[in-house]
């Protein structure tokens, strides 16, 4: 079933590629959203950038590094015109355990999953700024991966519940929103009661009531 809840709405969503990332392109188009989508893997995007109805653009560009950030968002402004939410989705997994992880993965990993986050609020944020509103949304998934495994995922997951919290403190006087929605966030939840588990309706109930900030919400994986 599909609504305009969101008609005309300007979404941009990092690692939109798989996973909840592209689950959130495609109801959000559903529900009348202009979409811009972003990954690092244009494979990913492929089925994206062939949807016919023209209301998904697809970026290739590497967020984790602040060109590639700043670039999507510009490409994003210049052909939507603004920015109402941002979803920060872009995530890597490593599967290497503690002592055989080199320098490399370590900072792979929270150059993607938490300075990603950053550089794209940073930049959607002084957007939001110019405009007095804006929504911005933390995909967070803190639960465990692999055994002996997730040292270095869990360490930016964790970052990003710290992050998610100081920036929604930060940036509300500009206007702009902050949450996080994810799963294994049960003892750093901070929810109101009207906020759904399901992580999509989680999302839309967020982005849609302007009382709410600084939600960190745990939902069913």
């Amino acid at each position: 079933m599909t609504s305009d809840d969101f008609k005309d709405k300007v979404i941009l969503i990092t690692g939109a590629g798989k996973g909840s990332g592209r689950a959130l392109v495609e109801a959000f188009a559903a529900r009348g959203a202009l979409v811009a989508a972003n990954d690092i893997s244009p494979v990913n995007l492929d089925p994206l950038a062939a949807q016919p109805n023209g209301t998904i653009k697809t970026y290739v560009e590497d967020i984790a590094k602040k060109v590639g950030a700043q670039a999507v968002v510009k490409q994003t402004e210049d052909d939507f015109g603004k920015i109402d939410i941002l979803i920060n989705h872009a995530a890597v997994e490593p599967r290497v355990n503690l002592l055989d992880m080199d320098e490399w993965d370590w900072h792979r990993v929270l150059d993607v999953n938490l300075t990603g986050a950053f550089l794209m609020t940073q930049s959607v944020g002084r957007v939001m700024r110019e405009k007095g509103s804006g929504v911005i949304v933390n995909l967070i998934m803190a639960r465990p991966l692999d055994a002996g495994r997730e040292a270095a995922y869990l360490a930016s997951m964790h970052g990003l519940i710290a992050f998610t919290r100081s920036a929604a403190d930060e940036l509300l006087s500009f206007g702009i929103r902050v949450h996080a929605v994810g799963t294994g966030l049960k003892e750093f939840q901070r929810v109101d009661a009207g906020v759904p588990n399901n992580l999509v309706d989680a999302v839309y109930y967020l982005c849609r009531n302007e009382s709410l900030n600084g939600q960190i919400v745990n939902v069913e994986a």
